[in-house]
């Protein structure tokens, strides 16, 4: 009897022991495919954004160029390449709130969620193409210089060089200037106060320039487009 019930308890123990073992098992595998889950899920996510941003950087150079260089054009498309990522990202914002005029911008800013937009912006800094360049004469080039890193005075314009740096490529808020292109500078500084500050209920970091712009004739203009155009 005794015998007997201990091969009893025995048997029961081992069916209790492959019971508790068939759960645990079936705990791990459960747990693996809930990892496995969430790691593919993520992957899918992953992925999906890659290909999203891919989908609108190729968007942005079917009119900024294949490296951001720019395009002249009807309309000139300006160059983004090396520009600082704060600058794109704040004009980005700015069409989007209507402080900057442009309706297709607008439009295009408004499919861009924030970290898609700060990825595009990181992304067009790291460029580096050669500058388009063919912003006018020498004699155009050395009155744009001379403008550029001196001002005048007389007519209350700071030296370009007191906010875009020596080299102009600018810092934070404050645009790259260096290769941008000639005639797309030319066109936003005469047309800076149409274009600009348009939502006066949100003040916007480019009304420094309005006096600036007001106060250059649009030669001096010409000519600081032309200096700043041939700067890498």
């Amino acid at each position: 009897m005794i015998g007997s019930f201990f091969s009893g308890a025995d048997h029961r123990t081992r069916r209790n022991d492959e019971s508790r073992m068939m759960k645990i098992a079936g705990l791990h595998s459960a747990l693996r495919t809930a990892i496995l889950a969430v790691v593919f899920s993520a992957g899918l996510s992953i992925t999906g954004h890659a290909d999203d941003f891919q989908a609108k950087l190729a968007y942005c150079k079917t009119c900024h160029g294949l490296s951001g260089q720019g395009y002249h054009g009807y309309y000139p498309m300006p160059r983004l390449a090396g520009q600082q990522p704060k600058y794109l990202e704040n004009q980005l914002r700015a069409f989007i709130e209507h402080r900057r005029k442009n309706a297709i911008m607008a439009n295009v800013a408004h499919a861009l969620s924030p970290s898609m937009l700060s990825a595009l912006a990181h992304h067009f800094r790291d460029l580096n193409p050669p500058p388009l360049g063919g912003g006018g004469s020498g004699g155009a080039v050395a009155t744009g210089k001379r403008i550029y890193e001196e001002g005048l005075p007389e007519s209350n314009v700071p030296a370009c060089s007191a906010c875009h740096g020596p080299d102009a490529r600018g810092q934070d808020q404050i645009p790259r200037l260096a290769g941008q292109l000639p005639d797309y500078f030319y066109s936003k500084l005469v047309n800076w106060s149409a274009e600009r500050g348009q939502n006066s209920s949100m003040p916007d970091s480019s009304a420094v320039m309005g006096p600036t712009s007001h106060n250059l004739t649009k030669s001096q203009i010409a000519a600081v487009a032309a200096y700043v155009s041939g700067l890498r």
